[in-house]
């Protein structure tokens, strides 16, 4: 690429920038590990700066549009989808980073890539392939379907398949965590995460659990009063009251759920701030060698953040309406992925093309129509079940 003019902001000075700005402990763009398939750098942007880009422009990201979060049957434009929540996570997370002097450009691209892989119908899909997947010795988990999208799936380039990602967040979107996810994919690399890659996965659940409230009661699937009972939401909605007693009901919830994020956020902030004094933390080296993960709650707010999670599953989670939904979209997968296996002469010409010549090879079979059926969105997955199986769910 051609030297940028004279009086740009380049991207050594933007490394040079990360360098005095950021914490010892931080990961440095200047210092990524790089990309399995090498490319020259870009005189303007960072490796990390790249990197977001390239996923914001990828088939995957747009597809998160169509695929829930927790409830299936939703009114488009006031539930979240899995697109809504990646970017509230990315902005949590560039939050806590720019709080802690931690790199914001591969925060950010980790949380805008961390569900790339995900299924339709939410963690319905997931449970249904995997199910599925464990009767051929396989199992499927969305963390390694992300790492497979970004580093195989996306056709992009002409290069080199995939998005050919840096290391730092490719490490991330394998070692990625919360309390919902299946654990335990293979050939993680050594050591513990770095803090950019813990960051997401806490302010992932922070995204999670209090937006879950927020629609939940929008839904009509969960009362306001019921909440009540959970420690952490009647302490901020005590607090409410007490100073906008004439707002209305719902003012309320909104506001609260605002808070609530606040309170979470500020409280993980400072623990993890604690954590690196404490420790004595002063290089990204000493972080992987941490017996724990740093990035993490007060013991007290962990205590009343799983009173409130305990509350979701029990009361959202496993809500008549929910789990018909969940049951309705866990066929819909199971039925498409049996039909695409037994004839794969019913797969779409272009995903065909990946099967030429190797139609025979169950293990091939497995890769293409794995891929496609993870890959559909909610609505897609619906209509191709209509139109091949001849029935609406």
């Amino acid at each position: 690429m051609p030297a940028p003019p004279a009086g740009l902001l380049t991207r050594t000075e933007l490394e040079a920038r990360e360098r005095a700005l950021l914490a010892p402990y931080a990961v440095l763009a200047a210092e990524s590990r790089g990309r399995v398939h090498p490319e020259s750098e870009h005189p303007l942007r960072t490796a990390f700066q790249r990197d977001k880009d390239r996923i914001v422009h990828s088939t995957a990201f747009r597809r998160l549009e169509l695929k829930t979060q927790v409830f299936v049957t939703h009114q488009w434009g006031q539930y979240r989808t899995r697109l809504t929540h990646s970017l509230e996570v990315a902005q949590i997370s560039r939050t806590m980073a720019r709080a802690l002097a931690l790199n914001e450009d591969l925060t950010e691209a980790i949380a805008l890539a961390h569900d790339l892989g995900h299924t339709p119908f939410g963690h319905a899909g997931e449970e249904v392939l995997c199910e599925l997947l464990s009767r051929y010795g396989r199992r499927f988990e969305h963390n390694a379907q992300s790492l497979r999208v970004v580093d195989l799936l996306e056709k992009k380039y002409l290069d080199f398949p995939g998005l050919n990602l840096t290391y730092e967040v490719r490490e991330a979107l394998e070692k990625h965590k919360s309390p919902y996810d299946n654990v335990g994919v293979a050939d993680q690399p050594a050591g513990h995460l770095h803090l950019e890659g813990q960051l997401v996965d806490l302010a992932d659940q922070i995204a999670y659990n209090n937006h879950d409230v927020d629609d939940g009661i929008a839904h009509g699937l969960v009362e306001a009063e019921e909440l009540e009972a959970v420690p952490l939401w009647a302490e901020v909605l005590s607090e409410l009251r007490q100073n906008y007693e004439s707002r209305s009901v719902k003012m309320h919830i909104r506001e609260a759920v605002r808070r609530l994020i606040n309170l979470l956020v500020t409280d993980a902030i400072r623990e993890t701030a604690r954590n690196l004094a404490t420790r004595g933390i002063a290089s990204l080296s000493e972080v992987r060698a941490c017996e724990t993960r740093l990035v993490r709650f007060s013991l007290e707010m962990e205590v009343k953040n799983r009173q409130l999670r305990s509350f979701l599953f029990e009361r959202l989670y496993r809500h008549p309406t929910v789990t018909a939904d969940i049951e309705a979209g866990k066929r819909i997968v199971a039925e498409l992925f049996l039909l695409f296996l037994e004839a794969p002469e019913r797969l779409p010409e272009h995903i065909r093309y990946w099967l030429e010549g190797r139609e025979d090879d169950r293990e091939a079979r497995l890769d293409v129509v794995t891929d496609y059926v993870a890959g559909m969105t909610d609505r897609y997955a619906t209509q191709e079940h209509a139109r091949l199986l001849g029935r609406r769910d």
